[in-house]
């Protein structure tokens, strides 16, 4: 009888030892799989934003083309193209090592230069896959660079535009991101100031914003923008409608920009994250293209196109800073404050002589700034900083950080900037001759117009509509 109970005893301690060990399998199991799921779908996620990031290029590239003249058409389109093209090897190379590699003293990073990650390697911030963050990352790259295009357009070098695009996402912009972005940059690390831009309206839109006012100062005005006493000529661009379809393609782009910075999208946490993320960002648009609108009407006495179109850029970039800490009726204010200020900051550039072709200052310098102010005085949810804006009983304190980054950004860009514009003046030249812009820079630039039935290629036969004939174009 002891024997049996005994064999009973070894066999009910052997199905329970069994069972315990099947079911920490399981739960092993389970929470692997649970993780791979993770990954995936944030992975899927962060893959998905950067496209629609990536697809604000050819935004860019269409409103800067229907706001300049059709004779400098080819060259806004290759400039936009190779903005990208720049900042993928670039940022590849040296730019993603510098921003995010291991910190030196907060300032710069020192390693992970020249991409070759484990593609098995994880991100541990967005729990997604280290590859797809790079890309999410170079795509901002590529914005920031695109930026001082539109500033720039119609009188530069298309050579050292090339230089300078290159400079801009290998150094100046990395160093930038690894001060707020990296998680051990002085403006934003567990012992810094505590600077909160969730998206990038300073660390996307300001650098671009700055590098293009002083690409524009160093530059000097379009011949003919202002008359000999300093009369304001405007030259109006040559296609509307290639402008509207460049902003409604970046306020598409935009719900990968601003939701796609949440990182990660596995959770429910995520999900009302980024729901928030992206109604902020809808309402502040659409609210900036009423402020312009409505204001260009008290103005001048009839709603302006351009300026709202303008507009919806500005409410964008304004909401890019606080969009994941505001509510939707901050949201609403914030982009109805940018629409005039956009307007107002376009006419003041205007009577200092600075030519913005396109009005990328005001939309991505002015309101870059407004929107990184905006998160200290509206943010009604904690940031890193782990307080709230000043409407919202949090004092000062997340302002003076606000301000401490905007100030730091924007003294690194100025001169970085201004010495490479400056050098570039200096040696090989950074504007072309004043016959090349008056021609247009299609041709000489490129060997090539955008519009052969309107404005010939010099030297090569066209045949005229109505007599079948060949003739030849005139040469320069």
């Amino acid at each position: 009888m002891t024997r049996t109970w005994g064999k009973w005893g070894i066999a009910v301690l052997g199905a329970v030892t069994l069972c315990f060990a099947l079911n920490g399998h399981a739960f092993a199991q389970e929470s692997t799989e649970v993780l791979e799921q993770n990954v995936s779908l944030n992975t899927m996620w962060l893959l998905l934003a950067a496209f629609l990031v990536f697809f604000m290029q050819a935004g860019f590239a269409l409103l800067e083309a229907g706001s300049t003249r059709s004779k400098n058409t080819v060259n806004i389109l290759m400039k936009n193209l190779m903005d990208f093209s720049m900042a993928a090897i670039a940022f590849w190379a040296i730019g993603w090592g510098f921003a995010y590699g291991a910190s030196a003293g907060g300032f710069i990073g020192i390693s992970d230069f020249f991409l070759g990650f484990d593609p098995n390697e994880i991100n541990e911030a967005g729990g997604s896959t280290l590859l797809a963050n790079w890309l999410f990352q170079v795509v901002f790259a590529g914005t920031a660079a695109t930026i001082v295009s539109g500033a720039m357009a119609e009188r530069t070098k298309f050579a050292s535009y090339l230089i300078f695009s290159f400079l801009i996402t290998l150094f100046i912009y990395p160093i930038v991101v690894h001060w707020i972005w990296s998680g051990s940059g002085w403006l934003n690390s567990e012992n810094g100031w505590g600077f909160t831009d969730f998206a990038g309206s300073t660390v996307v839109h300001s650098v671009g914003g700055w590098a293009a006012l002083m690409g524009a100062i160093i530059l000097g005005p379009r011949l003919g923008r202002f008359a000999a006493d300093g009369t304001s000529q405007p030259i109006p661009g040559h296609n509307m409608a290639l402008s509207a379809l460049g902003v409604f393609i970046l306020w598409l782009g935009w719900y990968g920009f601003n939701p796609g910075s949440q990182l990660a999208f596995s959770s429910q946490a995520d999900a009302n994250a980024i729901s928030l993320v992206a109604v902020n960002t809808t309402l502040a648009a659409a609210a900036g293209a009423l402020g312009a609108m409505y204001t260009t009407w008290f103005k001048n006495g009839k709603p302006d196109a351009v300026m709202t179109f303008n507009g919806v850029i500005g409410g964008l970039v304004a909401i890019t800073a606080p969009c994941a800490y505001v509510t939707p009726l901050a949201a609403v204010i914030i982009g109805l404050v940018a629409g005039p200020l956009l307007v107002f900051s376009a006419s003041w550039l205007e009577s200092l002589k600075i030519d913005d072709p396109v009005g990328a200052i005001p939309a991505h310098l002015v309101n870059g700034v407004w929107g990184t102010l905006a998160v200290g005085l509206f943010a009604s949810l904690e940031g890193n900083t782990g307080t709230v804006g000043l409407f919202s009983g949090g004092g000062f304190t997340l302002m003076i950080s606000q301000i401490v980054g905007i100030v730091a950004v924007a003294i690194w860009t100025v001169v970085t900037t201004g010495v490479v514009f400056y050098a570039l003046k200096m040696t090989i030249g950074l504007r072309v001759s004043a016959a090349e812009e008056e021609a247009g820079l299609d041709f000489d630039e490129h060997g090539s117009v955008a519009y052969p039935d309107i404005l010939p290629t010099p030297g090569v036969p066209v045949r005229p509509a109505a007599t079948g004939g060949v003739s030849s174009a005139p040469a320069k």
